[in-house]
């Protein structure tokens, strides 16, 4: 499996970064991918690099805040209208039960006529795992080609979710969407390989408005909780304190710690 990230900034576009899009695959698939969000400035991302086709993208949303889904309306134009690579299949689309809603109201030609964009995607919702630890064998998950997708509640100012992907080599990611500290984050991150956690709030979340977002040192503390391979810092808005978020996040946990940039990618081994 490998993570590509195209788009990472906090909140808003930054200078050197779209907002959030991260597109995870598997390495044997036949070119199916996971986005998970598609932030402003992502599809332009995709494009640059080259490296992942949008027509072949299943899609799953965290949330349907702006930062997080507004590069939608394009993806759908590009499936649709493209002259040489429209999308020749539907695909999958998860999110939550206000997604529809959302992205047609976004890609709609007028307010009472929204987009209906089931030509294009077969839109599930996530399926929630139980109470009690993380069990890849048991939970429920939404089927994406060789991956498994799992959900938990996240704590944030809209519905929105915690996702596990796993591939059939044993491989796993976890990425915490937007959300405030909650039990779920490290359940749901249980001895997963990668940690993809944002860090919106610098070293701390001191005077920060309460059940929005995660601090780096929060971020580092579910981390070692959830007893995670590596933590990877993301969601840092341009004015954000990187260093500072990072030297938080190692108070608690002592793994590898890097911070998501733009054009990374991440090669997961069985």
């Amino acid at each position: 499996m490998e993570m590509h990230v195209f788009g990472c900034s906090g909140s808003v576009e930054g200078p050197d970064s779209p907002a959030s899009g991260y597109v995870v695959r598997a390495s044997h698939s036949d070119g199916a991918a996971l986005l998970l969000d598609m932030g402003p400035g992502v599809l332009s991302s995709m494009q640059r690099a080259g490296t992942v086709d949008p027509a072949q993208c299943h899609v799953a949303f965290s949330h349907m805040h702006a930062d997080h889904c507004l590069d939608f309306p394009s993806l759908l134009v590009w499936r649709r209208f493209h002259p040489t690579a429209s999308a020749q299949q539907k695909n999958i689309l998860v999110g939550p039960s206000i997604a529809p809603q959302h992205l047609g109201a976004a890609g709609g030609e007028h307010p009472d006529r929204p987009d209906d964009f089931r030509d294009s995607f077969d839109v599930c919702e996530f399926k929630l795992g139980p109470d009690g630890s993380f069990d890849a064998g048991a939970w429920p998950h939404v089927q994406i080609g060789p991956m498994k997708l799992f959900a938990l509640p996240a704590v944030h100012g809209t519905e929105a979710y915690i996702m596990r992907i796993h591939d059939d080599q044993g491989n796993s990611l976890v990425y915490s969407g937007d959300t405030a500290p909650t039990p779920n984050l490290a359940r749901l991150a249980e001895g997963a390989d990668v940690f993809l956690c944002e860090a919106t709030w610098g070293k701390d979340a001191t005077d920060k408005p309460e059940g929005m977002h995660l601090s780096g040192g929060q971020a580092g503390q579910a981390a070692a909780e959830a007893g995670v391979g590596k933590l990877i810092l993301t969601h840092i808005p341009p004015w954000g304190q990187v260093e500072e978020s990072v030297a938080a996040a190692r108070e608690y946990f002592d793994g590898p710690i890097e911070v998501a940039h733009s054009g990374m990618v991440v090669q997961f081994s069985a």
